[in-house]
């Protein structure tokens, strides 16, 4: 995995001790950017001599005298853009500063394309991965001791924002020098070079805590969406890691729908990112010739940049739902075809958690249901906050016939995001788990929710058939059957693997469509 800072057209690998500007090797040397490293990684704080010294002699003895010779070529380097030789500030007696345009940082496993930079993020959108600051979230309660309170929410957050490799994160240091700003978001926006912003404030009265966040589309001004928590006092590291689960699994399901809307403005020559966000807004219509266009879209874009994870997750999560959709008529091939681009973008980037989730979400397609249950937990491990991971642990352990557990899992999953256009499923499969373990009226509520998000589905319509049913409701659960056939007369293909692997649910199930059939 590699560390890497990007500011201005300048990009840092961190661990490989290289400096780009764009896409050539600026040919700086070991000791510079090893001082570099350190100043980026405190941006707009002072870092010692000391420091410095340590960072790029390594427990060698030298005179001090050194330092300023290295950033003397350091400054040369960063001259290359105007106004470069400015962004290394002395600070007499205290050591050196980086002034310089805000600092992203990315940690991943393969290097994005090289138009993807941090800092044209704010401008045109196409062909660029997109980028965030959160700011330091705002103390309403009146008192300053209450302020670092609601830092370490935003620090938790920028946090679980860097595990998501698919967008850029605005540095700490960068974003939290705007405090008390009293400047617009979007010209906060504007000078950090991102595309999207986070504030947030929080208020504490009593044992009591609210927290509102907020994300802001930087080129509109608009409210992407907006939440508002409130919590009770009594442990408040489990307050701050609620909080910061809660406002990201909610707010990165938010930026990826918005940037698959982006592709569709996008003209031209497109980037392998172009080519995914517009597969992403196929992919999430749901229906047999979107993902088919969409897997189209991914497969061009593996082939564009075959060295980056992203298409390769992505042409695995689609190739899960092609197979579990039964929306192919060589199953075994697009299952194969999605197992290896999900093995790829692991061997990519092994810290990635979306590249766990597709191998989970295509081997609950290919049945192998053991393998798709440790890379759920591989990716929740990697990213607790992410809902998806969750959600696709909920169907593996449910395929797997650990009901109790699949409850628990679904229904993390869908409270960390519950506006995602493939709900309806997880609420389906949440309904039958709660079928399964006796919970009859519960497993009517979820089916209930699963029918407000789709209510023309195959799928769902037979599920609520099933769980009226088994309440005793013989109009609905007829009433949803013959709707169900009308649309398909086909059997549900996504339970077939649960049914293979459970034959009493199986028997269960058919037992209860033949007496919604029959009433």
């Amino acid at each position: 995995m590699a560390t890497n800072y990007r500011f201005g057209q300048f990009r840092l690998d961190a661990d490989s001790e290289v400096l780009f500007r764009g896409t050539e090797v600026t040919g700086l040397g070991r000791r510079p950017v090893a001082l570099l490293r350190v100043l980026v990684h405190h941006a707009g704080a002072p870092v010692s001599k000391d420091a410095l010294i340590a960072a790029a002699w390594r427990g060698l003895s030298v005179e001090e005298s050194n330092l300023p010779v290295q950033i003397a070529a350091l400054r040369r380097v960063l001259a290359e853009e105007a106004g470069g030789e400015t962004w290394i500030e002395t600070l007499p007696r205290r050591g050196y500063r980086f002034a310089g345009p805000a600092v992203a940082v990315q940690y991943e496993g393969a290097m994005p394309p090289a138009s993807a930079t941090a800092g044209q993020a704010a401008g045109d959108p196409c062909g660029e991965q997109p980028s965030i600051a959160v700011l330091p979230f705002a103390n309403l309660s009146g008192t300053h001791d209450q302020q670092s309170f609601g830092d370490a929410i935003a620090d938790d957050i920028i946090t679980a924002l860097t595990r998501f490799r698919w967008f850029f994160v605005v540095a700490r240091q960068s974003s939290f020098a705007f405090r008390d700003c009293k400047i617009d978001v979007r010209e906060i926006a504007s000078r950090l070079g991102v595309r999207y912003v986070l504030e947030g404030s929080h208020r504490q009265a009593g044992t009591r805590v609210r927290i509102t966040a907020q994300l802001i589309d930087a080129a509109s001004g608009s409210h992407i969406w907006a939440e508002r928590y409130e919590r009770d006092l009594a442990d408040i590291f489990a307050i701050q890691d609620d909080i910061a689960d809660s406002v990201v699994g909610a707010i990165e399901p938010e930026l990826l729908k918005r940037e698959s809307r982006v592709s569709a403005a996008c003209a031209g020559d497109m980037t392998a990112w172009d080519l995914i966000r517009r597969g992403i807004w196929y992919f999430h219509h749901v229906a047999p010739d979107t993902h088919v266009q969409a897997r189209d879209l991914f497969r061009a874009a593996a082939k564009l940049e075959p060295r980056s994870p992203d298409p390769h997750i992505w042409l695995a999560r689609v190739s899960g739902g092609i197979a579990l959709w039964g929306w192919s008529r060589e199953p075994e091939a697009i299952c194969q075809e999605g197992l290896s681009a999900a093995l790829t973008a692991i061997s990519l980037d092994e810290k990635n958690p979306y590249a766990h989730y597709g191998l989970a979400i295509t081997s609950c397609g290919a049945n192998r249901l053991n393998q798709a249950e440790r890379a759920a937990e591989r990716a929740i491990a990697l990213s607790p906050s992410f809902a998806l991971a969750h959600l696709v642990c909920g169907m593996a352990t449910l395929y797997l016939g650990k009901a109790e557990e699949a409850k628990s899992a679904l229904k993390h999953g869908l409270r960390l995001n519950i506006h995602d256009p493939h709900n309806f499923v997880w609420f389906d499969l949440l309904a039958l788990a709660h079928l399964f373990t006796g919970e009859i009226e519960r497993a009517v509520e979820a089916a209930t929710q699963a029918l407000k998000i789709r209510p023309a589905s195959n799928l769902t319509l037979q599920v609520m058939a099933i769980c009226a049913s088994a309440s005793g409701r013989a109009n609905e659960a007829r009433q949803c059957l013959t709707a169900a056939r009308q649309v398909s007369a086909h059997p549900i293909a996504i339970l077939a693997p649960l049914k293979a692997r459970n034959p009493k649910w199986r028997d269960e199930i058919e037992r209860l469509l033949h007496k919604a059939m029959e009433s």
